[in-house]
């Protein structure tokens, strides 16, 4: 399960990669990031190791659903889920296009924190998802209120398309295309 699939170099802060995520391996390490106040918009605050173990089983067996490790220079610093929204999340509440892909991220909390360093993630996401040629589009929907990650989106060339009630969130619905990804300039 330690498989690197992705790997990247940032110009300022090294090295990034991506490996699967073992639900049962990696349970404790999710629950310290998951539950962490700073992870408030992941919805997942009063879990406990047994409840995120049993939903990250259920993405790793789910057909439509992904997860995994990102690490930096070798260590575990950031959570990435890949899923297609025409089989969940989205399901009817968008205008739905072949080739799109529903993504969610989240970095482990830091005790000292990096500047750059959550858009190195996010770059490194996106480089990841587009790595795969059938993939057009990338489809996000946080919740409306985290406008740190709004903010972070637009500057990777996420164009914002609506506001969406979901049964957790009120969700702003953005997309971003291969050309627009490139054309932010953010990739190393």
């Amino acid at each position: 399960m330690n498989q690197i699939i992705f790997s990247r170099t940032d110009a300022v802060l090294g090295h990034f990669a991506v490996r699967p995520l073992d639900p049962d391996a990696d349970a404790a390490l999710l629950h310290s990031w998951v539950t962490h106040p700073k992870a408030s918009f992941w919805l997942m605050g009063d879990a406990d190791l047994a409840q995120v173990a049993y939903e990250y089983r259920k993405i790793a067996e789910h057909p439509h659903h992904d997860a995994y490790i990102g690490l930096h220079e070798g260590r575990p610093a950031f959570l990435v889920e890949r899923y297609d929204p025409a089989e969940l999340e989205l399901v009817g509440l968008y205008d739905h296009r072949a080739g799109d892909v529903g993504m969610h991220f989240l970095c482990a909390p830091a005790a000292i924190p990096v500047h750059g360093f959550t858009r190195a993630v996010i770059t490194t996401v996106m480089e990841l998802l587009f790595a795969d040629p059938g993939t057009r589009r990338v489809v996000v929907e946080p919740d409306l209120r985290n406008t740190a990650v709004h903010a972070l989106n637009a500057a990777v060339g996420f164009e914002v398309v609506d506001t969406i009630a979901k049964p957790e969130k009120e969700a702003l619905l953005s997309v971003c295309t291969r050309d627009q990804f490139l054309n932010a300039g953010v990739t190393s």
